[in-house]
């Protein structure tokens, strides 16, 4: 039986390393030591793997012989019943209550909001003035999310929801300030002014905001709303039980978080790429003015390469660089490794990305290689895997392709930044360092065939 190899640094840097540094000490560590090897983190040791056969088997034996730990940087930030934290027969109650949003009609029924959404954010652009996508693309996805999560519109909770979440994913979105997630000994509330205290304070603030809107609306239930929140007041388990309030605020916060600061991320790293390599805006573009000017949001989500193109963005820089820690409930052969009960580990989504004899080239940013084969769900993983799987992945990849099909279509942009944009951790997911400086050129003349713009979307 093999040995997994793995470091010999202090536990603690190599901690501070994949904190600070995720991609590039997972990419050392992979060119040493290959497919699997083992690494300190928060949680201790943790086994990274990432050959899509090992993650197949992890995955398709979830619940049986893997399991997933409540983890404690998740609670820290989502609480105690997020969906991401539960385990077993409670993590299966709970996905099944809220599964119905996300599916069918329920998530078309969005593709109007986010349209007007998106055109209604791009207007206050103004010419030759730079911005930054990732501030654009987090006003666009803040009021998709809230609006589709509370049906809310024009309401002073609202608005102070949505300050509170960007202020309270704003504070662990540099490297430094996320060690306070990883490191338990950082995590000391010394008043409002520490930066813990600061945390915890802000938390408490979005509580209160979401705990009022739940008792709002549990007092004024309206069978006839289709929004998430009311859904899930009116969602009951087998037994007949419905959800807590602390289950919904966990979820409510859950959703908000991965609905908003996933999503705007992802769209900043497409808006880079397109008008990084201008072979793929040209090629973007001709296919958008293919459309006829009644298409409809589903049609637009189908366009072949603006798909590819949403995909090989998810692809080369993930949001989610890994799964959810797994943990072997029993003594589990691996690839020809011995895992012992008890052993943590983790998929590492980035490097399975990363490799050679499944994207070759894979530092390039190819739409192309979505176009020329299919990818297992072991090979291309950017919502993660088995019955972990984003709930949310239709509704991203939906909110992705009408987004940039919406401000392509509207407004010509470029980008100012003069040197390669990189990856940082924001929190406990990645994104593009400054967000991408970009400037607004004009308003794009429309044609008589143009697509989401879409007035009549």
């Amino acid at each position: 039986m093999k040995l997994i190899k793995g470091s010999k640094t202090p536990p603690l840097f190599q901690r501070l390393q994949l904190v600070l540094a995720p991609l590039s000490t997972l990419e050392s560590y992979a060119k040493k030591y290959g497919d699997i090897f083992t690494m300190m983190t928060s949680v201790g040791e943790v086994v990274f793997v990432s050959s899509p056969q090992a993650l197949q088997e992890i995955l398709t034996k979830d619940n049986n012989e893997y399991e997933t730990p409540a983890s404690k940087v998740i609670q820290s930030m989502l609480g105690e019943y997020s969906i991401f934290g539960l385990e077993g027969d409670r993590h299966r109650r709970e996905r099944k209550l809220l599964m119905p949003p996300f599916h069918g009609d329920r998530m078309r029924s969005y593709g109007e909001l986010i349209c007007n959404i998106t055109k209604e954010t791009a207007s206050n652009l103004k010419v030759s003035q730079p911005f930054i996508a990732l501030k654009l693309m987090q006003e666009i996805t803040t009021q998709v999310i809230l609006q589709a999560v509370f049906g809310l519109y024009d309401s002073p909770r609202l608005s102070q929801i949505r300050l509170m979440l960007v202020d309270f994913i704003e504070f662990t979105a540099s490297p430094l300030r996320a060690s306070l997630l990883f490191f338990p000994w950082l995590q000391k509330d010394l008043g409002p002014w520490s930066p813990w205290g600061k945390y915890r304070r802000q938390q408490q603030q979005l509580n209160e905001l979401l705990y009022t809107e739940i008792a709002t609306r549990r007092s004024q239930l309206d069978l006839n709303r289709t929004d998430i929140l009311t859904l899930m007041l009116l969602a009951r388990d087998e037994e007949g039980q419905g959800m807590t309030d602390q289950e919904i605020r966990d979820e409510l916060i859950t959703l908000l978080f991965a609905g908003h600061d996933t999503t705007a991320n992802a769209l900043a790293w497409a808006l880079y790429w397109i008008h990084k390599q201008p072979q793929v805006y040209q090629k973007l573009m001709e296919e958008l003015e293919t459309m006829e000017t009644d298409a409809d949001p589903m049609t637009i989500f189908r366009l072949p390469y603006l798909t590819a193109v949403c995909q090989e963005t998810l692809r080369i820089y993930p949001v989610a660089f890994a799964t959810l820690l797994r943990r072997t409930k029993q003594p589990v052969e691996l690839q020809g490794y011995h895992l012992e009960t008890g052993t943590m580990i983790s998929g590492s989504i980035y490097l399975t990305h990363q490799r050679e004899d499944l994207y070759p080239e894979p530092k390039k940013f190819k739409p192309e290689r979505f176009l020329e084969r299919q990818f297992s769900t072991y090979q291309y993983l950017p919502f993660g895997g088995g019955s972990r799987r984003c709930l949310g992945m239709a509704l991203a990849n939906f909110e992705m392709r009408l987004v940039l099909a919406t401000l392509l279509s509207n407004i010509e942009m470029e980008l100012a930044e003069n040197q390669p944009v990189k990856p940082q951790r924001r929190g406990i997911i990645l994104g593009p360092r400054g967000g991408v400086k970009m400037v607004m050129k004009g308003k794009r003349i429309q044609s008589q065939k143009k697509s989401p713009s879409l007035a009549t979307i």
